[in-house]
């Protein structure tokens, strides 16, 4: 199976558990993994055809930007099941990063799988 994917889709959002965090917007960094198959919009040299990662990455924007959560692991789900419900995506690997919330760190987050990966 192929993979479609969208790196570092950062997004500014309301997130965490502080109080002083609930008032503040901070960066979060997405990075994508969806099964696709590719070979008929290939053959065809069609987007229509195409999981369009830009759809994709317009809507987890639209969401993620209006989004309000305490949890990174609630955001992350929230967005593995947007990909999987609206655009029919069997199986997604979604990697949600906060850069800077850990001093020392570059990231923390979560990596997560959703679905069957088809062979």
């Amino acid at each position: 199976m192929d993979t479609v994917f969208i790196e570092d889709l950062r997004i500014e959002t309301v997130i965490g558990i502080y109080d002083w965090e609930r008032e503040i917007r901070q960066t979060v960094a997405l990075d994508v993994e969806m099964a696709f198959d590719n070979r008929v919009p290939a053959a065809r040299d069609d987007i229509a055809l195409t999981l369009d990662y830009k759809a994709v990455s317009k809507r987890l924007i639209s969401f993620v930007e209006e989004a309000n959560f305490g949890l990174v692991e609630t955001l992350a789900e929230r967005c593995a099941a947007i990909i999987r419900d609206e655009f029919g995506v069997a199986w997604v690997r979604l990697k949600l990063s906060k850069p800077g919330a850990v001093t020392g760190a570059r990231n923390v987050g979560v990596l997560i799988e959703r679905g069957t990966r088809p062979a």
